[in-house]
């Protein structure tokens, strides 16, 4: 076969075409509402106690990590509602609490798919161990 056939062979088994290369899949979302339980109650100054009405949902940042779990994908931080939205590449993940530990944040991890163009629903819950 002469170079020239064979050159032109190597590039059109190479182009993105022929091998997808140029194909990005179109993201999904991951929407949901954080809970937290438990917060703090608020002491007055006259002397009553409040149940804390106003959670600083920053101070509890959600991680999107691998299936396996191993590999943070995303770090989520829910709006002054508790509402979350992130866009993500299709594919199966697990949503978990930062800074989960024995004696810090209590929360399930929660496993989820993410499908392209469309939006997988997964409300979190979390305690925070404070009484």
């Amino acid at each position: 076969m002469p170079l020239r056939y064979l050159v032109a062979a190597g590039i059109l088994a190479t182009s993105p075409a022929a091998i997808g290369a140029g194909e990005v899949a179109s993201p999904g979302y991951l929407e949901g509402h954080l809970k937290i339980s438990s917060p703090r109650t608020v002491e007055l100054a006259e002397g009553g106690a409040v149940k804390g009405t106003g959670v600083d949902y920053a101070q509890y940042p959600l991680l999107v990590l691998s299936s396996k779990g191993d590999k943070e994908i995303a770090q989520i931080t829910a709006d002054k509602a508790g509402n979350y939205r992130v866009a993500l590449p299709p594919g199966d993940y697990v949503l978990d609490a930062k800074g989960r530990a024995p004696g810090h944040i209590r929360a399930t991890p929660k496993h989820f798919s993410v499908v392209a163009n469309q939006t997988a629903h997964a409300d979190f819950e979390l305690d925070t161990g404070i009484r």
